[in-house]
């Protein structure tokens, strides 16, 4: 039987909170199991690079990434944030180690190609170096993954986190048993964007289609269910979305993504 291993994506607006993000750790900590923790911190950076007067532009909320942003990126994902979570992880007696994408060779891309837009330096996956992961959560080790990646040609890249997950864990899923959560400020996909309470608790293939056609699923959504998808269609055995609390078991306020 294969050991279990939770893949969890933390957003940005709970990283950005001190009071929610020490809560998330410490159930984080608490999870029986194997676990990875990935995470951005795009909140952070737009902060940081107000500060130091750099324009943050976004397009489809996206972030282009010139090669200013891409150090506050790498200030902001792999140090400051990066580095905290780390110490607060250590606190709660949870042997954790921070790495981009270029530390361990763990995450190769490639640059975005050029289409509509040039988003910069933004890198899309290639390639995960899982027995890197395993070596680490083998020897009982938390990698904790910020949203960078590499292309081994001493190019670092900003890439998406959501996206990030879903690799690991397809990455993984030949070893282990994979788990893949995305923990965000929502109960879960929401029906009425105005209605915390209208949680959609399972989205299949062809109720996705259904919501897709009534246009309920947009924006900052649709990347998120396409990376739930290609985790499902490569052997990642279970993917929810939903808030902090639904790492505590009997939390089932969540949208579980399957697909049948």
């Amino acid at each position: 039987m294969k050991r279990i291993v939770s893949i969890i994506k933390v957003g940005g607006n709970l990283i950005s909170n001190e009071e929610i993000l020490n809560k998330f750790l410490s159930d984080f900590a608490q999870l029986e199991g194997l676990k990875v923790l990935v995470h951005g911190g795009g909140k952070l950076a737009t902060e940081l690079a107000t500060k130091l007067g750099i324009e943050t532009k976004m397009i489809d909320g996206r972030r282009i990434t010139d090669a200013e942003t891409l150090d506050v990126i790498t200030m902001v994902y792999g140090g400051l944030v990066n580095k905290t979570i780390v110490a607060k992880l250590q606190a709660h007696n949870c042997n954790a180690v921070g790495i981009s994408g270029a530390d361990l060779n763990s995450i190769q891309s490639v640059k975005r190609p050029l289409k509509e837009y040039d988003f910069g330096f933004v890198g899309d996956v290639v390639k995960v170096n899982s027995s890197m992961f395993s070596l680490l959560l083998n020897n009982n080790i938390s990698p904790v993954c910020c949203a960078i990646t590499h292309d081994n040609n001493g190019q670092l890249f900003n890439t998406n986190a959501d996206t990030i997950a879903s690799e690991i864990a397809v990455g993984l899923s030949n070893d282990f048993e994979t788990h893949l959560y995305y923990c965000f400020e929502k109960n879960g996909v929401l029906k009425d964007i105005n209605d915390e309470n209208s949680v959609i608790k399972k989205i299949n293939s062809a109720s996705y289609q259904k919501l897709l056609e009534d246009k309920i699923i947009a924006d900052g959504m649709l990347p998120k269910l396409h990376n739930c998808f290609n985790a499902l269609n490569k052997k990642v055995s279970q993917v929810h979305i939903g808030s902090i609390n639904m790492l505590h078991k009997n939390n089932t306020l969540k949208t579980t993504i399957t697909l049948k």
